[in-house]
């Protein structure tokens, strides 16, 4: 008589298993790539001595931007919108001494923004970007006196050390006020 051999029951070699997750987690761990967001670049200016004033500044010279905590842009206290914005800038900073409501000349020329505590970030940064466009505006209308198709392609042709003569003319000065404490 035949006598069954109990069967052996299959098995999925899982000794290697272990190894390869390991492996697979390595792989994800040293590929993915996490965004990092990394705010507003700004050079802060250096902080004055102690016993050093600031600078006087004319009112002239200064044009005042108030964004309030319903996101309501004021310029120099009047309602803006904000495609205005970047408009007003270039009139403030290109001015040279014609209208004595806007600055005496670029060098001169200040941009202060200020907001209220509760203002959204969001708005901030959008009258934020008008400002900077409004001075990339007036970089590229220099640029072009000088007989180039914009401020990138007369930037591209510096060589490395040379002084860029268009921003040394006109420096973006923006101030950015304290918010009120309220």
């Amino acid at each position: 008589m035949l006598r069954k051999r109990p069967r052996e029951e299959a098995e999925i070699p899982t000794a290697s298993m272990a190894d390869i997750a390991f492996l697979l987690l390595i792989f994800f761990l040293v590929t993915t790539t996490i965004d990092v967001d990394t705010g507003i670049l700004m050079q802060l200016p250096p902080p004055l001595d102690e016993d050093q004033k600031p600078p006087p500044i004319k009112e002239r010279n200064m044009l005042a931007i108030l964004v309030n905590a319903q996101g309501a842009i004021l310029v120099e206290n009047e309602v803006t919108l904000l495609p205005q914005v970047r408009k007003e800038v270039i009139r403030h900073v290109m001015n040279n001494g014609v209208d004595p409501r806007y600055a005496e000349n670029s060098d001169k020329a200040i941009v202060s923004l200020k907001t209220d505590r509760a203002t959204h970030y969001d708005s901030y940064v959008d009258v934020l970007d008008e400002i900077w466009m409004a001075y990339r505006e007036i970089w590229d209308s220099e640029a072009r006196k000088r007989g180039f198709d914009d401020y990138k392609s007369y930037s591209n042709q510096l060589r490395e050390g040379q002084r860029d003569e268009i921003k040394a003319h006109i420096k973006a000065k923006i101030s950015l006020a304290e918010p009120d404490a309220g």
